[in-house]
């Protein structure tokens, strides 16, 4: 009741609707109290409703419920303070009504409530009621006195050592509005003080023993008060227990001991230590004395009653010193009187049993039995108790028999012979077994004419000749009832069992001895099942034998139909209060059972009649749950599975109607909680229903599906044998998602080569006939699949996951051989588990570094949820660095942690992640995110350095020009077009890379010794988004190109070229450094640009002979082909892409 609260509400109005302290009614309350207990949450609407309704009202099972569950909320309960104060306040009047409650029981609950709520209420003031004066409800009130005087007395005024559950007066500010901690706090010395005197006056040891327990906690919690315990203690004596016995004293002295031993232990205790040693000397001291005293005494007592007891002969005394017999007799009678009034006041429970053994056979020894049988006889009739006297062994028997009996007719004629009434057998007393039995005399004494006389009688004539030989005697046949009498008398029956119904639904929860409702169910079931006389064949001739065949089958036919309509009527009797009846229909239901074993076997042609009228009242019960509030049950409500649960023998038919209740929202509480019981207590149906429960977890419905899931786990681990059949179910459910050979594939390679099918499958499969099947499992799945089959097949073995690591290898393995599209809703669905377990789970963390061929994506995706809403741990980063470096994994492996890299791992990582560019948008987005947890944004004033860093030191980042560098350098190693689109990527994020980060990416890479391929396209696009950097690459980058004689590169020397034009006139000065003849081949590759350099030459018109060079370059005529017919390069693919 754990893991799934009850309704409050719902369970309190079920338990007040059956009947009032009923046993029924105490499980309910249990049951609501311990779910209670373990959420208590509702407790204080509960407690503040019902509280009201228990004051003044008499003692009940109700009543006693409330008060527990009130001290449990405010005494024990996890409520918060503010919570407990507040039903405290709420229901402190009505506890204080209820100390004048006549029920000692209610009393001592409600001060121990009281106790409580005195702290509670401590900030509100309110005193409790007056205590009523009992020896439990005095030491209920001893614990509250204790808790008040801790209130009201000072605690420690250093506040760093205070305890915050130590509430006391020296919280009370000294300016309260309202509070006088002064005059609090006198009450509680004044408190003390009375607590103390009544240490020296009290009587009562219980008493003594509760205060001096209680005040180990004052000593402890107010060390100031110490020196008032001590000398309360050690001056202590027990001149008030005089007349006690000794035992009680020496639980007082010890309890005392104790204390004063405790105290000097503790830091207390040092400086009252000589006190205390001189203390517990002289009690030593005294408890010596008292226990001598108490031996002599002892010893004292037993001689005496020795002597008392014990019977002497007479001394042999010269007559001359013989005294007077009179005044002898007067002397022994006055010890004697001395004697037994000393005996009468003695307690002889304080002898040892030994001791008094002795004494009860010396008593017994000193008597002669004569005088012993006297002295009974003589206490028996001052009890007033009737008897037979003594017998006198000397009389011949039939003086006995004159004595104890009717006095005969002979007797009679003496003179004066004493009549004795006779004695009646009922009356004598047990013990008196010595009477001799003689049958014969009595008969004849009672049949005497004298006593016909004394009694007053009808005389009657009886023949001499009567026999009274009753051997053969035979009671006479049952009178014979017509049909219309039976019918007559069953239905009477049965109308005397229902008007008692009453009578039956108090008796229907209480088990043990049998009641009179248990005599009338056997009674009316058994007259139901068994009183059925079935005609017998008839043994005359074929023609009569017919006729009499038909007939019978006429009367057996009537038979049956009036069995039936008297089952019907018991049936409907039942079903009219099918929780009230319980015990009647399981008694009816085992009676038809056996009947239908012993009829069987007596008669193979009997109709057996447990299976029908079993499923008809399922059905009727069916009908009813129809018939309810929107068809729901209480859930509350076990009689069904109660029902079912004692059945001698459970049809098929009865799981499947289990199966169906189930699958219904509304009643699947009555078929799941049914279930579980046949798996739990019915060791013949486990595993039928525990094939029933795995099915379910199968279903379609989620709800369904995860009610039976709940069901089950809790098996898993441990449960024997449940455990095994459930991991097993889950195993077998998950290889169905498996690959599976083709059919056809797979008949014609068995029928061609000869080959069995285990040879024909790969690795993980299975065969079809081997897979496990289900009603709620289609034969093969689907593909592709969806997400909502797969999870039928799934969720179950993820539950148990949770529990049982282990089943994770089976899942990666499983994994592996399965499609495409059933990988991927795994990917989705694993998501739940993988979180619940954690990124430390020791076992994930082995399957991700140990994975199976093919299942990597399966560990790609447990190390995404590891790591999407979270920095992954370090744990967690070593083992995919380590895993990176063992195993040819994708890089995609790379992308949650490289963040958590350092500089170097990230340089030589981070090409690898760059490779899955594609052209896609997926891995384009993903990359994307990689360089903005790897690069740090530079400030607007570049230069400085930034700590607004979310993920790791500013230090193991990338600067956005190292990024740049890097893409450019490691070209080759990420692919021409990977690395295009990446520097398209890092070109969008213009809040990184702006115009002066490209221009010192431009500047660092220009003096590389080996240029990149991709160095002069990217210096385009740089051109092309920041149009201030053409100055900078016009006069800075183009002539350190020169001087480095790019024209020896004819991939860089292509993009020199559409550089020069991209940026043009601004690349004239710096073309016009080529030597002649690289700028005539740059003129003739792009014409465009000779109009331009011939006019940029004319209009500088510097040295003449240079000029007229430069003229001859660059011609007149622009009837050059135009470089758009030439064939293009990759370089000039490349240079025309289109920026990411």
């Amino acid at each position: 009741m754990a893991g799934n609260p009850l309704d409050p509400l719902q369970a309190l109005s079920a338990a007040l609707a059956v009947p009032a302290d009923s046993k029924e009614q105490a499980e309910l309350l249990a049951a609501l109290r311990e779910s209670l207990e373990t959420h208590p949450s509702p407790i204080p609407i509960l407690c503040t409703t019902l509280i009201r309704t228990v004051s003044g009202a008499g003692e009940s099972l109700l009543k006693r419920w409330v008060l527990d569950l009130l001290h449990f909320a405010i005494c024990r309960s996890s409520l918060s303070l503010e919570v407990r104060t507040q039903l405290a306040s709420q229901s402190v009047d009505t506890l204080v009504n209820l100390l004048n409650d006549p029920s000692i029981r209610t009393v001592k609950v409600v001060i121990q409530c009281l106790t409580t709520v005195y702290a509670l209420l401590f900030r509100f003031w309110t005193s409790p009621g007056r205590l009523r004066r009992t020896t439990g409800v005095k030491l209920s009130a001893i614990k509250f006195m204790q808790k008040v005087i801790l209130l009201q007395t000072r605690g420690v005024s250093d506040p760093r050592l205070q305890n915050k559950n130590d509430p006391n007066i020296a919280i009370v500010p000294v300016d309260h509005p309202f509070i006088s901690a002064s005059a609090l706090e006198a009450e509680g010395m004044k408190l003390l003080e009375s607590v103390i005197t009544m240490l020296y006056t009290s009587q009562d040891p219980d008493i003594l023993t509760a205060i001096v327990n209680s005040w180990s906690t004052l000593v402890r919690q107010r060390p100031s008060l110490v020196h008032l315990v001590v000398s309360s203690l050690t001056s202590w004596a027990p001149a008030s227990l005089v007349g006690r016995p000794a035992s009680a004293i020496k639980s007082v002295e010890k309890s005392i001991r104790i204390l004063l031993v405790h105290i000097s232990r503790g830091p207390h205790g040092s400086a009252f230590s000589a006190q205390i040693n001189e203390a517990l000397t002289i009690q030593a001291q005294r408890m010596e004395r008292a226990s001598a005293e108490e031996k002599a005494r002892k010893a004292a007592v037993a001689a005496a009653a020795t002597e008392a007891t014990r019977k002497r002969p007479p001394p042999a005394i010269p007559p001359e010193e013989q005294t007077d017999p009179k005044r002898l007799k007067a002397e022994v009678d006055n010890a004697a009187a001395n004697s037994a009034a000393f005996l009468a006041a003695f307690d002889f429970t304080t002898l040892p049993i030994g001791l008094v053994t002795d004494l009860i056979v010396a008593n017994l020894q000193a008597f002669s039995e004569p005088a012993l049988m006297n002295l009974v006889q003589s206490y028996r009739q001052s009890r007033g108790s009737s008897s037979v006297p003594p017998a006198k062994p000397s009389q011949p028997p039939d003086s006995v028999a004159r004595t104890e009996g009717t006095p005969v007719s002979g007797s009679l004629s003496g003179a004066e012979t004493v009549k004795e009434e006779p004695v009646d057998p009922l009356k004598m007393d047990i013990d008196e077994e010595d009477m001799e039995y003689e049958p014969d005399k009595l008969n004849l004494e009672l049949s005497g004419e004298e006593a016909i006389a004394n009694e007053e009688v009808i005389l009657v004539d009886i023949p001499d000749d009567l026999p009274f030989d009753l051997s053969d005697f035979k009671l006479p046949s049952p009178k014979d009832f017509s049909m219309d009498e039976r019918i007559a008398l069953m239905r009477s029956a049965t109308t005397r069992i229902w008007d008692g119904a009453e009578d039956l639904l108090h008796t229907t929860s209480v088990g043990g001895s049998q009641t009179a409702s248990d005599m009338w169910m056997l009674l009316i079931v058994r007259m139901v099942t068994r009183a059925v006389i079935l005609p017998e064949p008839s043994e005359s001739s074929k023609d009569e034998a017919e006729s009499s065949d038909a007939a019978a089958d006429m009367r057996l036919t009537a038979l049956y139909s009036r069995q039936d309509a008297l089952r019907q009527t018991l049936c409907g009797y039942i079903m009219n209060d099918f929780p009230a009846r319980l015990r009647l229909a399981i008694t009816w239901m085992n009676e038809e059972w056996y009947n239908d074993r012993i009829r069987s076997a007596a008669d193979p042609s009997w109709r057996p009649n447990y299976e029908s009228w079993l499923n008809q009242i399922v059905s009727t019960y069916q009908t009813i749950l129809e018939g309810k509030v929107d068809g729901k049950p209480d859930n509350k409500d076990k009689a069904f599975s109660r029902f079912l649960l004692d059945l001698p023998d459970v049809p098929s038919d009865v799981l499947d109607m289990l199966r169906d209740l189930s699958v219904e929202a509304d009643k699947m509480h009555v078929g799941f909680t049914t279930l579980r019981d046949f798996v739990l207590e019915r060791p013949s149906l486990r595993a039928e229903a525990l094939r029933v429960l795995l099915d379910l977890t199968t279903h379609p419905d989620s709800v369904t599906r995860r009610a039976a899931i709940n069901t089950v786990r809790r098996w898993v681990p441990g449960a024997e044998p449940l455990d095994p059949m459930i991991r097993d179910f889950a195993l077998q459910v998950l290889r169905r998602l498996q690959k599976r050979p083709p059919q056809e594939s797979k008949s014609t390679n068995g029928q061609a080569n000869g080959e069995t099918e285990d040879d024909n499958m790969e690795d993980g499969q299975l065969p079809p006939e081997e897979l496990i099947q289900t009603p709620y499992l289609t034969d093969e799945i689907q593909l592709p699949a969806e997400k909502s089959h797969v999870l039928q097949h799934v969720e179950l073995l993820f539950a148990l996951s949770v529990k049982i690591p282990e089943f994770l290898d089976e899942i990666f393995v499983s994994y592996s051989q399965m499609d495409v599209t059933v990988q991927a809703a795994i990917q989705d669905l694993i998501t739940a588990l993988i979180k619940s377990l954690g990124s430390n789970n020791g076992k994930l963390l082995t399957l991700m570094r140990t994975c199976p061929p093919g299942s990597e994506s399966l560990a790609l995706r447990v190390l995404s949820i590891f790591t999407e809403h979270g920095r992954p741990s370090t744990q967690l980063v070593a083992l995919v660095k380590g895993l990176i470096s063992e195993r040819d994994l994708d890089a995609r492996f790379l992308i949650p942690i490289i963040a958590e890299m350092d500089k170097g791992d990230i340089i030589r990582h981070l090409p690898r992640v760059v490779s899955i560019l594609n052209g896609q948008s997926e891995p384009k987005n993903l990359v994307r995110s990689v360089f903005g947890s790897v690069v740090t944004t530079p400030p607007q004033t570049f230069g400085s350095v930034t700590s607004n860093l979310p993920r790791v030191r500013q230090s193991e980042l990338l600067t956005p020009a190292e990024l740049m560098v890097l893409l450019h350098e490691a070209e080759k190693e990420i692919g021409l077009k990977s690395a295009i689109e990446a520097i398209g990527i890092c070109f969008s994020m213009t809040d990184v890379f702006r115009s002066e980060i490209l221009a010192v990416v431009m500047q660092q890479i220009v003096d590389e010794p080996v240029l990149p391929v991709l160095f002069l396209r990217t210096v385009i696009q740089a051109v092309t988004t920041y149009k201030s950097l053409v100055p900078f690459v016009s006069t800075t980058l183009l002539s350190r190109l020169i001087t480095k004689k790019i024209w020896q590169n004819p991939h860089l020397w292509e993009g020199f070229i559409r550089c020069a034009k991209v940026i043009a006139p601004a690349s004239f000065g710096a073309l016009l450094q080529l030597p002649k003849e690289q700028l005539r081949e740059l003129v003739d590759k792009q014409p465009s640009l000779k109009s331009g350099l011939r006019d940029y030459v004319t209009k500088k018109a510097g040295n003449k002979a240079r000029v007229a060079g430069f003229l001859d370059i660059f011609g007149d005529d622009d009837n050059t082909p135009s470089s758009a017919s030439s064939p293009a390069t990759p370089v000039d693919a490349m240079m025309t892409a289109t920026p990411a």
